[in-house]
């Protein structure tokens, strides 16, 4: 056991801590998903919708938008994240 996890080699630092930073590019990043991915889902109305404010700027969009949107979103804002941090930009 422990020589298998001597040979796995970490690919980001060991200095990576939670942050605000970090925490803010990925609710931009949240947000930004939600506001383009409901204009471009096929059927984003099928279903319950949504309770948010402002359902004009959103879009008004159905739970299962709502979902794919947030999920897209970590998925940019923490590949964005990880990847500055990688280059150093974000400390």
């Amino acid at each position: 056991m422990l020589l298998a996890q001597a040979a796995v080699q970490p690919t980001v630092p060991d200095t990576v801590r939670w942050s605000w930073t970090g925490t803010a590019i990925i609710v931009g990043a949240c947000l930004l998903c939600l506001l383009i991915i409901p204009r471009t889902i096929r059927y984003p109305h099928v279903g319950n919708k949504m309770p948010l404010p402002f359902p004009a700027v959103f879009n008004n969009p159905s739970i299962g938008s709502f979902l794919a949107s947030m999920s897209a979103g970590h998925i940019i804002g923490v590949g964005t994240v990880l990847s500055l941090t990688i280059l150093g930009t974000l400390k």
